[in-house]
């Protein structure tokens, strides 16, 4: 569960979150809003890239302010970015095997078997020995993905991981985001633009509009709110995206 308590961060005078008080605690937990509604400050406070003016964030019952962004990976808190992170001279392995250093494992042969199923959960065992400027848009994408799940994450926070996918890509993308808690046990976070995505995987949805809450509740409810369709201009057409 994530426990967000009057959470207020600062930039000089902008305020791009400002006094947010939430909890999440369904399985898949989603994020939207218009841009510069907060959605990446948010996910950066989580993650330990930014430090709020004041309150506070508990995940699992376990405050996490303050925390180093690598204490907070050994923790069990991972997370994707728009901008993949796969570093184009390292294979498929390499860069998922990097991630292990971090993990805890108290061996090298639980880190490779972690990462070997990583890779084949989401579908990349053939690519294994692959370098990363040859993986396509959608593998990049994935890499990450399995980057997240190595050792026992619990919490998983995906920053736009349909970016450039095609419609079948993202039927793929729906498939694995709503099997990660089976997968690993973790919860997940996931904050996307495409509100079809969001409507496929995620059991609840919250909605900031310039920092502050505007709704939060059930995903299919959340999006038929008159106020988060007006925060939108518009409203969301064809939400529905089979698994």
């Amino acid at each position: 569960m994530i426990q967000i308590d009057n959470l207020t961060v600062q930039f000089g005078g902008v305020k791009p979150i400002n006094g947010l008080t939430v909890s999440l605690n369904r399985t898949i937990s989603g994020l939207i809003g218009p841009n510069g509604a907060g959605k990446t400050t948010l996910l950066n406070v989580l993650s330990g890239f930014v430090i709020p003016a004041r309150g506070s964030v508990s995940v699992n019952g376990r405050r996490i302010t303050g925390l180093a962004p690598h204490k907070r990976a050994q923790f069990g808190l991972r997370r994707t970015f728009q901008t993949d992170q796969i570093a184009d001279d390292l294979t498929l392995w390499e860069n998922v095997e990097a991630i292990a250093d971090h993990a805890g494992f108290i061996d090298k042969e639980m880190a490779d078997y972690s990462v070997e199923q990583a890779i084949a959960y989401v579908g990349l065992s053939h690519r294994i020995h692959r370098k990363g400027n040859n993986l396509s848009t959608q593998e990049r994408h994935l890499a990450e993905i399995a980057k997240a799940l190595i050792g026992k994450p619990e919490l998983v926070m995906l920053d736009e991981p349909g970016a450039g996918m095609s419609e079948t890509e993202t039927r793929h993308l729906v498939n694995i985001i709503k099997g990660i808690p089976t997968y690993c046990g973790a919860q997940v976070f996931l904050i996307d633009h495409d509100v079809a995505l969001i409507a496929a995987c995620c059991d609840e949805t919250m909605v900031l509009d310039f920092g502050k809450l505007l709704a939060l509740g059930p995903t299919h409810e959340v999006l038929q709110d008159p106020e988060v369709q007006k925060a939108y201009l518009g409203g969301f057409e064809d939400l529905e995206l089979a698994a």
